[in-house]
């Protein structure tokens, strides 16, 4: 018998090893991956099977919700970043082939979209495609915030989050609902006891680590990446809402046990009040608005949203914050041509600025400056007819966002913290008699103008 050649047999073996193994590839493109969702992508330019399958698993989900008829649209705020270097020249060619996956192909664990839950209700359909197309979902609910202040409906539960998982990726999808104010707000997303903690990286999600609130984003559809997707028209500016969408709730339920122990005032007088007050504070925020300058609820408006999520009608003004570095000259002019005359101005733009503006009756709007030192923030009082000077020092605080009769306006986030600065421990207990130069807790002396200044800094009209 003829010897066989060991070279033609070990040439044979690693043949038929190489068939196996595209046997095994071929089978895993063609079967295994159209199951699982990791087909690699048929768009150009990727660099990797890890990439594209992040474009296969956004195509997929778009595809999903499109059959639906789910409208969504893209608040990835990484992608965002991406698209707004080249925003100019999407919106010149929106329906461009992608010559590379450039967005949805970036390193990322999750790809955010949002959704209006006004605009859909049916969510068993959703689901069972989705499980269909290989999909595992989590639905994230929480108490509807919206009916807190309803003793008999703060129990009802809203979806806030969803998270559609597929092969190595994930898409989160975060739910919006429109609030009295006008604007659109999110929930956080809290881990009920039962659910799998280990479903995604949850720490990585950029949206649900706190509410956040926005105004309405106009959308524009585009071709990115051979996909037809929804973005804000302007993604810098969303980004930059992104940044300081923190929102705080009212505390409901505080409120209700603060009248529990302090009847709340429903004289003719008080309610009168509060409805002249809610419509200047309307007026102050779109004036400021309109002007682009930020403001928050400060002194005795900031404690009655905190105190008792309203305004306290034996208050008999509405008081505003700014930070000096905001100020502008226009804002003087902008609230007289709004009908509010000016009826003080104190101080100076380099030291302790306040301005007072007269509404309806004798219901007045009171704006203080204040000024950023290294280790706290303050502002300024002047008494006109003595031309003294006091300053009222405040920890360092950031702003938040809230509802507030129907208006979405700042808090400082640290709300407590510049409560008590002002009002002390004692808060919680009301005081109608009140002396804005010794009452607060945190006033000091802080010298006397001299008197060739007082016509510049001390003006009463």
């Amino acid at each position: 018998m003829q010897k066989i050649n060991r070279n033609v047999v070990l040439a044979l073996l690693s043949l038929t090893s190489l068939v196996f193994l595209l046997f095994q590839l071929c089978y895993y493109k063609f079967y295994l991956s159209q199951k699982n969702g990791a087909a690699f992508s048929k768009v150009r330019g990727s660099q990797s099977g890890q990439d594209s399958t992040r474009w296969h698993v956004v195509r997929k989900f778009l595809g999903l919700i499109s059959s639906h008829n789910i409208p969504v649209y893209l608040i990835d705020p990484l992608i965002l970043g991406l698209i707004n270097k080249d925003i100019e020249q999407i919106r010149s060619s929106p329906d461009g082939p992608s010559p590379e996956c450039k967005y949805f192909c970036a390193p990322r664990d999750f790809t955010t979209f949002a959704l209006l839950d006004k605009t859909w209700k049916h969510e068993v359909g959703l689901f069972r495609t989705a499980e269909k197309m290989g999909f595992q979902w989590l639905k994230i609910i929480n108490k509807d915030p919206r009916l807190d202040g309803m003793d008999d409906l703060s129990g009802m539960e809203i979806p806030l989050h969803y998270i559609f998982k597929l092969a190595s990726h994930a898409i989160h999808l975060v739910v919006f609902y429109e609030r009295s104010g006008n604007f659109l707000w999110h929930g956080p997303l809290r881990l009920k006891q039962h659910m799998d903690r280990k479903f995604v990286p949850f720490r990585k999600l950029h949206f649900g680590r706190y509410p956040g609130a926005y105004e309405k984003p106009e959308l524009l559809l585009v071709s990115i990446d051979d996909l037809k997707v929804q973005i804000p028209k302007n993604p810098s500016s969303f980004l930059e809402e992104m940044s300081h969408s923190r929102f705080l709730e009212c505390r409901y339920r505080e409120a209700r046990a603060f009248f529990q122990l302090y009847p709340d005032d429903v004289s003719l007088d008080a309610v009168e009040f509060r409805k002249k007050a809610k419509s200047l504070l309307h007026l102050a925020a779109l004036t400021l608005n309109n002007l682009g300058v930020k403001f928050w609820l400060s002194s005795g408006t900031c404690l009655g949203w905190y105190r008792q999520c309203n305004v306290i009608p034996h208050s008999k003004d509405v008081d505003l914050g700014i930070f000096i570095r905001d100020y502008k000259a226009d804002i003087i002019p902008a609230f007289q041509k709004a009908g509010l005359p000016l009826k003080h101005k104190f101080g100076k733009v380099e030291d302790s600025l306040e301005l007072s503006f007269q509404g309806e009756d004798d219901v007045k709007l009171d704006i203080f400056f204040f000024y950023e030192e290294d280790d706290h923030i303050w502002n300024g009082g002047t008494q006109a007819k003595s031309g003294k000077k006091f300053k009222y020092l405040f920890p360092k605080f950031t702003l938040c966002w809230t509802e507030f009769v129907e208006l979405k306006v700042h808090v400082p986030c640290e709300t407590l913290q510049y409560v008590e600065a002002n009002y002390g421990p004692e808060w919680k207990v009301p005081v109608k008699t009140w002396d804005w130069k010794s009452s607060p807790f945190n006033v000091q002396d802080n010298g006397v103008w001299p008197i060739d200044e007082w016509d510049n800094v001390i003006q009463i009209y």
